[in-house]
């Protein structure tokens, strides 16, 4: 890519042919520390802290594009960004040089260039996420904010069951928070489990796409099948349903990670573009 600029001296102007690099990035982050990926006048976003740290490096302004604009509250282990800078650096700099400028609960983990066809969202093929939920008496103290949390008993073969009736195409509508943009409820789901490790319980989604809180919704509803206030045909039915007053309501944020973002293997992403790392620290 290239772009013009323009420089004064005195009367006259000449113009020069800059080339324009766009930089991929991925990064993990706490999200509790954050109002959510998307830039807010106030600043106190993942995006804000990033672009800022970035632009101190580039010596110009930086706009990031995500893979996933995660909410308030929401964590990710695997997020995938890209900027455009006229600013030539190491790729070194673009991950430990910005880093210096992050606070501890962002990171950059790597930083390839890459054409400008490549796109972190619209690139992307498919997206992953993981709640882990704490099934215990008590609430967290180490992990608060890391976690979800509900005491009490689950069945979680029952709910694993459950989740079952979401592969394939279907209408989300059940599922979609009252103010998301998309264009169309309809997502595809790879593969979705529910599993115990211990006290934790994970929930594994793989999709092409997600709607707005349309996991932690998701959640809410097998969280009342574990429990037994709902039988496993529930879900189905609030499935076919669509109608989101009848599911659960929507589940905390703190459990939930961003853990994969799938792209073609055309352009030089770390693993061929299959960038996948749930949140280990937590669960074996």
């Amino acid at each position: 890519m290239v772009g013009l600029d323009c420089y004064r001296y005195g009367d006259a102007a000449r113009y020069v042919w800059s080339v324009l690099v766009r930089v991929a990035i991925g990064v993990e982050y706490a999200g509790n520390a954050y109002e959510g990926w998307q830039t807010q006048p106030h600043g106190r976003t993942v995006q804000n802290a990033l672009e800022r740290a970035l632009e101190t490096i580039a010596g110009e302004p930086v706009k990031l594009i995500c893979a996933g604009r995660t909410d308030t509250g929401v964590h990710a282990t695997a997020q995938v960004a890209h900027f455009d800078t006229t600013a030539h650096r190491p790729l070194e700099a673009w991950v430990r040089g910005v880093n210096s400028h992050l606070p501890a609960s962002i990171g950059v983990l790597w930083a390839v260039e890459v054409s400008d066809d490549f796109h972190a969202r619209f690139s992307a093929t498919s997206r992953r996420y993981r709640y882990v939920l704490l099934n215990r008496r008590v609430r967290p103290g180490l992990l608060e904010g890391r976690v979800g949390w509900t005491h009490g008993p689950l069945n979680v073969a029952a709910m694993n069951e459950a989740a079952q009736c979401l592969l394939g195409e279907h209408d989300f509508t059940s599922f979609r928070a009252a103010q998301c943009q998309a264009k169309s409820p309809v997502r595809l789901i790879h593969s979705v489990s529910v599993m115990q490790s211990g006290d934790m319980v994970v929930f594994d989604f793989h999709a092409n796409a997600f709607l707005h809180h349309m996991i932690r919704n998701l959640v809410g509803s097998l969280v009342y099948i574990g429990k037994g206030r709902c039988p496993v045909a529930w879900m189905a039915q609030l499935l076919t349903a669509r109608q989101r007053s009848l599911a659960a309501p929507t589940f905390a944020p703190d459990g939930l990670y961003l853990c994969g973002v799938e792209y073609p293997g055309r352009w030089p992403l770390p693993c061929g573009g299959r960038i996948i790392a749930p949140p280990q620290l937590l669960v074996t």
